[in-house]
């Protein structure tokens, strides 16, 4: 049965999309049935991965029990690769989400038979502790906090810890931690060697041994729609998503 994670930091721009994208599509690349949520309003992922913004049905249309999360699921261009697209009505989802009956648990009722039909389901959250990442750290089995290499890297971390350890007590005692990511590495600057130093100093083995370097490969491939997999198969980026992949894949 395929895990469930959810990518997830309050903190805008820390590679959190990139990451999902690019991870998902190392993962398919190894045979893995995968399927990506964009949970996101700004439907980064959806247009990362090749599909127009506004296809319906939406995860906006899962999270309001309009349809089940496999049924929303459609086909990229890459093999062994799926998405419930986003949609620019979860705008609205953090007013109308507790308005409804279960506000938290809309995403898990949702979930149908999706562990049995996919490998490993990638969840794509916005970046806030709102309705909506709470809906997916209720659904989910693991959670990967992606984290820039840069200053109040740490800070953040904690300000995302201590939620998600509120949601694992009260709303979903299976969740864990499968690790942290550090994104952006510039293995050139000092500040990217302190701010991972420091995070193994202070959460040591949650966080993977494999680190997303800070590459111009990675930054082009959102714009042709294809992951870095594809785009820059020999990259170092590419490299560096195959290598996360397999370490996630070990943890389990």
């Amino acid at each position: 049965m395929g895990l469930i994670y959810a990518l997830a930091n309050q903190k805008g721009g820390v590679g959190k999309t990139t990451t999902t994208i690019n991870l998902a599509a190392a993962l398919a690349s190894m045979g893995q049935r995968t399927l990506v949520v964009d949970l996101d309003q700004q439907c980064n992922a959806t247009v990362g991965l090749g599909l127009e913004r506004g296809i319906l049905p939406s995860s906006y249309d899962v999270l309001s029990g309009g349809v089940k999360l496999s049924e929303a699921a459609r086909s990229t261009p890459h093999q062994n690769l799926w998405i419930v697209p986003a949609s620019r009505d979860l705008a609205g989802a953090a007013v109308e989400l507790p308005d409804l009956e279960q506000p938290n648990y809309r995403l898990k009722e949702q979930l149908g038979g999706v562990g049995d039909e996919f490998d490993a389901v990638l969840m794509d959250c916005p970046p806030a502790l709102g309705p909506v990442t709470v809906n997916a750290l209720v659904a989910a089995d693991r959670v990967i906090v992606p984290v820039q290499a840069e200053y109040l890297a740490l800070e953040g971390l904690a300000e995302f810890k201590s939620p998600m350890a509120t949601v694992q007590r009260e709303m979903n005692p299976g969740l864990r931690l499968s690790g942290i990511v550090v994104t952006m590495h510039d293995e050139r600057t000092r500040l990217a060697q302190d701010v991972e130093r420091d995070l193994r100093e202070h959460f040591g083995d949650e966080v993977y041994r494999n680190v997303i370097p800070r590459t111009v490969r990675l930054a082009e491939a959102p714009s042709y729609g294809i992951p870095v997999t594809d785009y820059a198969p020999s990259s170092r980026g590419a490299g560096a998503y195959i290598a996360l992949a397999n370490e996630v894949q070990t943890r389990g």
